[in-house]
């Protein structure tokens, strides 16, 4: 199971009018790197992203629900199932970007950590299940 962990910056970039986490377009990224959460890392350039190459989609899509209760926003996003169409290159780390902000530019939102590395082979399937909890806010 993989390791959620927010972007430092993610926090003062809500405060700030960054994101709207009910409209904007949420996109996931593959990387080796550790993205460190602190303010060094807050936008996708900061990143460096390993090609989507033999992948079937990257974009995680409009949020299946975006809801307040009692003080806690819970964010859940769409399923990501990556379908390889050849080889595709090793990464460790999962993350998640603003892909509408504009300043700054793609900024970062948080990021899961599996552990390990993860390859796929061709026609090898990676289910990105966060349908249970993307994002809480409390």
């Amino acid at each position: 199971m993989a390791t959620y962990v927010k972007n430092y910056q993610f926090v003062e970039d809500v405060a700030h009018k960054v994101h709207n986490l009910s409209s904007d377009a949420l996109t996931y990224y593959l990387t080796t790197q550790a993205a460190a959460p602190a303010q060094t890392n807050s936008v996708l350039a900061d990143i460096t992203e390993i090609a989507y190459t033999n992948l079937s989609t990257r974009v995680a899509g409009t949020p299946t629900t975006a809801t307040q209760t009692t003080g806690t926003y819970l964010l859940l996003l769409p399923d990501l199932v990556l379908t390889a169409s050849g080889a595709v290159a090793t990464f460790r780390w999962v993350g998640l970007y603003n892909d509408t902000t504009v300043t700054p530019t793609d900024a970062l939102i948080s990021y899961w950590d599996y552990g390990a590395d993860l390859t796929l082979a061709d026609t090898e399937t990676l289910t990105i299940d966060y349908t249970t909890s993307t994002l809480t806010l409390a």
